[in-house]
């Protein structure tokens, strides 16, 4: 064969180990992106399963107790029931795109449990307390088992938080 043949199959020769050795990395890059996906996904789907868990004990204490909402209740479900029904649909269909909308909703709820707790404790004075007419926001018939409500739902919205974070970072790792 002469001079540029055989530098035309030298190349071709070259090029080929050039794309399997791309197509060796983009697999790799694959595989470890799949692992780490399946690293964050039992997160999210403890984040639904909290979320889950604190909206249908709301309903059951609402309705099954009969122990109605205050203001402050509200304005927590307003928050965690979108909060179980998006993150079951991003669990089941892989959607790392949820944390960004999750965390806020999970902050907002974290929020407003925050000042419930604090109104039930005795920390925020009567004058600047929101509930006028209906159940009271601070009485004694506002707990579980001798647990205060606002302070499960606190947990619950930090659970879901952290959650959310765990995801997230297993994601990116």
């Amino acid at each position: 064969p002469d001079p540029i043949s055989r530098s035309a199959a030298s190349q071709a020769t070259s090029e080929g180990h050039a794309k399997e050795r791309r197509t060796a990395t983009v697999n790799r890059i694959v595989r470890e992106t799949q692992a780490g996906d399946r690293a964050a996904w039992p997160a999210l789907f403890a984040a639904w399963l909290a979320a889950l868990a604190a909206s249908l004990g709301a309903i059951f204490i609402g309705e099954v107790m009969g122990q109605p909402p205050c203001v402050l209740c509200w304005f927590q479900r307003a928050f965690m029931f979108p909060l179980a029904i998006m993150l079951a649909i991003a669990a089941f269909r892989s959607d790392r795109h949820v944390v960004p909308y999750g965390l806020a909703l999970a902050a907002g709820g974290w929020l407003v449990a925050l000042y419930h707790l604090l109104l039930y404790v005795g920390f925020i004075p009567a004058p600047i307390v929101p509930c006028d007419g209906g159940p009271s926001c601070s009485s004694e018939s506002m707990s579980v088992a001798g647990v205060p409500l606002p302070l499960l739902s606190l947990a619950a919205f930090s659970a879901i938080f952290g959650l959310l974070l765990i995801f997230q970072r297993r994601l990116k790792s």
